[in-house]
């Protein structure tokens, strides 16, 4: 039984992600996710371990845990920022030599091109074909896609990024210095830290699920690494409560 064939495009999956962009908001996603969990655990840190060496010090324990969500996510923010600006200006760089290439030696452009497919497995005349009706279509960007894994219309924007650090960790870093605050009295440690691993146990899930991981294991690491990390700070902070009091 022959398929007729109408020149209608295939529907997508209802499952399936086709849009050319879902990788880039994927990644943004993710790096939202694990910001907030930077946030959670360094404040967390701070504010356990100054509640470890003066417990009944409000004020002390405020201080240091505003000052360390200000410092952290200034510094998320900052890092980022520069981070994605050297890569946006070196895909521009690249996109900038790509198209002088394809200005001054376009019959090379298009042999590399097919060779790029016949590379995929794609047979010898089927690749020079795509090449040519990639070519004839947007060169830059088959040549962007394929070489540089670049989308010449889609630079990634360093302010985004900065502004989504920044809100990402100042989010995370609130749980815990919320939660320390709170007057729960001689409690306020062990309240703090049951926040703490519930947000950190939302977040190892949330970047699991994001990048298809095993979930438990995920987990596991982000909870064991932020009570190692609280636990290393309480008791810091409790030695240095002694030795000053």
């Amino acid at each position: 039984m022959s398929i007729e064939r109408t020149g209608e495009q295939p529907a997508p999956h209802a499952d399936e992600p086709h849009d050319q962009r879902v990788g880039q908001r994927l990644n943004w996603l993710r790096a939202g996710v694990l910001g907030a969990n930077d946030g959670i655990v360094s404040t967390a840190g701070v504010v356990i371990g100054v509640a470890g060496a003066t417990p009944g010090n409000v004020l002390a324990i405020a201080t240091a845990g505003l000052a360390a969500l200000v410092a952290g996510a200034f510094s998320m923010a900052g890092g980022e920022y520069v981070s994605v600006s050297t890569q946006r200006d070196t895909e521009r760089a690249l996109i900038e030599k790509e198209r002088r290439e394809l200005r001054e030696m376009p019959e090379q452009e298009l042999e590399e091109l097919a060779g790029f497919y016949r590379q995929r497995g794609i047979s010898d005349e089927l690749a020079h074909r795509v090449a040519e009706e990639l070519t004839e279509h947007d060169a830059l960007a088959a040549h962007a896609e394929v070489e540089l894994g670049i989308d010449p219309e889609e630079f990634t924007s360093p302010w985004a990024a900065a502004f989504s650090s920044f809100v990402s960790f100042t989010v995370g870093a609130l749980i815990p210095l919320i939660m320390i605050l709170l007057p729960f009295g001689q409690h306020r440690i062990w309240v703090a830290a049951v926040a703490v691993l519930i947000g950190l146990l939302l977040t190892g899930w949330i970047s699991a699920a994001l990048g298809q991981a095993p979930r438990l294991r995920a987990i596991a690491r982000n909870v064991v690494m932020g009570s190692a990390t609280m636990a290393a700070t309480y008791l810091i902070g409790l030695l240095f409560g002694v030795a000053v009091s």
